[in-house]
């Protein structure tokens, strides 16, 4: 049987695995509280690292980033190896690539990665650490992440569904990008398939195929029992605040979309759930857990 460690305690991705995962011998530990160095790991096959900082709208040191999401991994990494783990599986990001590029084919498992910010950068040098301590011995596993929604999320999802609750006009009208995204129980599949298999290498986990801002809002509204109403903002609008509101305009009106097809090749694995299957059954749950009337 195969016991699994996370590294990184009481987080979202965390508590879904440990709910959905085919694997049931799992155990957490906090990062917070534990020095990787001091851990004992000789009971575990597996290490599921999740610790990090995630992207962040808040001002943040860019240093913070690298000491937690690169220099923290890379010493549970380096301890997890001496100690014998088989297998170390760690959560990256699609940012790792860098901003969506107009007109160019999308990309995959083997395209070239430029970060731009120091949450992409810091990933991505903990990524290359990684891969220097492969062996025969110690199978490192990289799984590269869209935006992740499901039981228990908060940040940027949990921020739509409160603009739809609250607002019954809003200016998200006619948008045409592509953007990806991952359903916590498909990221458990994906995880699950990459330890059964052992496989090591770079993987991007989302849903298949992609939505725009207009589509996701009108499948929450439509789950939440919610009437919204969407208008088109005037281009230049648009221009003005994306110069002004960078981060949470490009999120809103850019496209980010890559291809996953040698992912899901490679693991013989396709996703269970379709985007609005996976958002029906997460609101779902949320009225449920946030007592709201499903007729309001």
């Amino acid at each position: 049987m195969v016991k699994v460690l996370i590294t990184g305690a009481n987080s979202f991705v965390g508590t879904n695995f440990r709910k959905f995962s085919k694997f049931k011998d799992i155990e957490e530990i906090s990062l917070h509280k534990n020095n990787p160095e001091d851990i004992d790991y000789s009971k575990y096959d597996v290490v599921l690292h999740l610790a990090a900082i995630v992207h962040q709208s808040k001002k943040i040191a860019e240093s913070e980033y690298f000491q937690v999401n690169r220099d923290l991994c890379l010493r549970t990494a380096e301890s997890a190896k001496k100690a014998g783990i088989k297998q170390f599986v760690f959560l990256s990001t699609l940012k790792v690539y860098g901003d969506f590029v107009q007109n160019s084919e999308l990309r995959n498992e083997n395209s070239k990665c430029f970060p731009d910010d120091a949450y992409g950068r810091s990933k991505y040098e903990a990524e290359i650490g990684l891969k220097k301590l492969e062996d025969v011995d110690f199978t490192i596993s990289i799984i590269r992440l869209p935006v992740v929604y499901g039981e228990g999320v908060g940040a940027n999802m949990l921020s739509i569904v409160n603009l739809i609750r609250s607002f019954p006009l809003l200016p998200l009208g006619n948008i045409h990008n592509k953007r990806n995204f991952i359903y916590s129980e498909n990221l458990v599949g994906f995880i699950d398939r990459i330890i059964e298999k052992k496989a090591s290498g770079i993987f991007i986990a989302k849903d298949d195929g992609s939505l725009s801002t207009s589509e996701l809002v009108c499948y929450l509204s439509k789950y939440l029992h919610k009437k919204v109403a969407l208008f088109k903002l005037p281009g230049i609008l648009v221009r003005i605040c994306t110069y002004f509101m960078p981060d949470i305009f490009e999120r809103l009106f850019g496209s980010f979309e890559f291809d996953n097809n040698k992912t899901k090749k490679e693991l013989d694995y396709t996703p269970p759930y379709s985007s609005e299957d996976g958002m029906e059954k997460w609101l779902n749950n949320y009225k449920k857990t946030k007592h709201i009337d499903a007729k309001i």
